[in-house]
């Protein structure tokens, strides 16, 4: 494989075999950055890289050089950022959103490539990777994770710029030649903002059962205790998952719980700790560094508790199931059906109950039901799933 640049001039795909490089671009990228997406994104970043060359353009965050090359992958990482100037009073920051679209325009740079898979957040980069298509035949593939309704622009902006923001990522969502969404529940609010039917694709390749395999804990080696491993912002409903603990406590006092993560809301949950006397009762660690410490944590522990009002697929969700940890969510979760009919769906009022129940229990996986959904995010069908989406952009668009 060739890193030397080639003209920017128009093309077309004809097959899986054509396609020779390939660009993902995504303001965060893992494990530097550690989301659900981010994971998603560098395992289908990887195993392209097998057939292709493969680019990766994104903000440079601490760790990150400027240039470089890891697991056959190009990194191109500009503009610094840091997990406190990420977010910004609770939300991604606009500044550092404008500044990462700007420095998108860095692709001309780098010869023509086939196609381009862009993350849809935070929006203000999809003009610029869409005017590069145009200029070269490049395909555009967007990932989504959420697609939001207007009235989540507006509770996450404000009236004014939230509805501003709703009609810019209105028109920008359908400039993609072909859209990845992680779960149904995103391909249908892709259906509602527009997008045809034909253009989406539903994949997630999440699950690696070579990696759990050596983590699976019998019960009896286990720690009876609540994990959750989850960026600390406030849809994660981390208030809440504090409550659930303080009120499992009252009924098994044995209860212990762990969380594991970190993001804006940090100082706030640490007073809640301290507020409902959960001092010795919740250990908070920050993010691991490498991704198999984390899952060793989870496959230790008893129960996975999640308590989200804002969830895409859940990552963690498929990977504690896959752990053998039964995952308890509210009622309300968001999460698509896929990964909820594997779940303890319970009213806010049931959940302590039923988590003291598994921790009282020597079995905790006898509680997890439909398993074989697992199946559907396993990362061995990558391959696959990028063979016909290529098939299926040359079928459509190159005529």
């Amino acid at each position: 494989m060739t890193n030397q640049q080639t003209p920017l001039k128009s093309h077309k795909i004809y097959s899986w075999e054509d396609v020779k490089k390939i660009a993902f671009v995504s303001d965060a990228a893992y494990p530097w950055h550690i989301g659900g997406l981010e994971a998603i994104e560098l395992t289908e970043a990887r195993e392209l890289a097998k057939h292709h060359e493969v680019h990766f353009f994104c903000m440079r965050w601490p760790g990150m050089e400027r240039s470089f090359v890891k697991d056959g992958i190009h990194y191109h990482a500009a503009v610094p950022i840091s997990r406190e100037t990420f977010y910004r009073h609770g939300r991604r920051s606009i500044r550092g959103s404008i500044a990462f679209a700007l420095s998108v325009f860095r692709i001309f740079l780098h010869g023509r490539f086939d196609v381009i898979e862009a993350n849809m957040f935070p929006v203000l980069h999809l003009p610029v990777i869409k005017a590069y298509c145009k200029l070269t035949g490049c395909k555009l593939i967007i990932d989504v994770v959420e697609a939001w309704r207007r009235s989540y622009w507006t509770e996450y902006l404000g009236p004014v710029l939230g509805r501003l923001a709703y009609i810019y990522a209105s028109l920008v969502l359908g400039t993609g030649d072909a859209y990845i969404a992680n779960s149904s529940i995103t391909a249908h609010g892709l259906l509602r903002e527009g997008i045809e039917k034909e253009r989406i694709r539903v994949f997630a390749p999440v699950l690696d059962d070579t990696e759990f395999r050596g983590l699976r804990r019998k019960a009896g080696s286990k720690q009876r205790r609540i994990v959750l491993t989850s960026r600390m912002i406030k849809e994660k409903r981390l208030d809440k998952w504090l409550d659930m603990i303080a009120e499992t406590r009252k009924i098994f006092p044995k209860t212990r719980a762990l969380l594991i993560g970190g993001g804006p809301e940090l100082p706030r949950i640490r007073r809640r700790i301290a507020q409902l006397g959960l001092g010795r009762t919740v250990e908070l660690r920050p993010f691991y560094e490498n991704k198999m410490d984390a899952l060793r944590e989870v496959a230790d522990s008893y129960v996975f508790l999640l308590m989200s009002e804002r969830e895409g697929l859940s990552i963690s969700t498929l990977e504690s199931i896959g752990l053998g940890l039964p995952v308890v969510i509210p009622d309300y979760s968001p999460i698509p059906g896929e990964v909820k009919s594997m779940c303890l769906v319970e009213t806010e009022d049931e959940i302590p109950n039923k988590l003291a129940e598994i921790l009282k229990s020597g079995d905790p996986g006898k509680y997890i039901s439909n398993r074989d959904n697992l199946l559907m995010f396993e990362i061995s069908k990558t391959k696959k799933f990028y063979e016909e989406l290529f098939r299926d952009l040359k079928k459509r668009y190159d005529k």
